[in-house]
């Protein structure tokens, strides 16, 4: 089942930004799903799917707005580490 996000906003949102409607709507359903992504409740390919982006152009993005390609919180990451490492 898909769903729909409706957002209201006016020209002059547009033309601050300089974007087209079509250019702000993709900006802000990647930068929904980044922020989600980040906040650690989707996977990255949740989130390249929510953003409607393959998942490699999703992590290559997600510098360009600020948020950290690996989003394991640091008891994970050491999980994974000892797992990698045989430990």
């Amino acid at each position: 089942m898909t769903h729909t996000l409706k957002v209201d906003y006016e020209d002059d949102l547009l033309l601050s930004l300089g974007l087209s409607a079509d250019e702000f709507s993709r900006e802000a359903r990647l930068l929904l799903a980044a922020k989600l992504y980040e906040l650690g409740r989707l996977t990255s390919g949740q989130a390249a799917r929510l953003a409607g982006v393959g998942r490699v152009e999703l992590l290559m993005s997600l510098a360009r707005l600020g948020v950290a390609a690996c989003n394991l919180r640091a008891e994970d990451a050491e999980t994974e580490f000892r797992f990698g490492h045989g430990a």
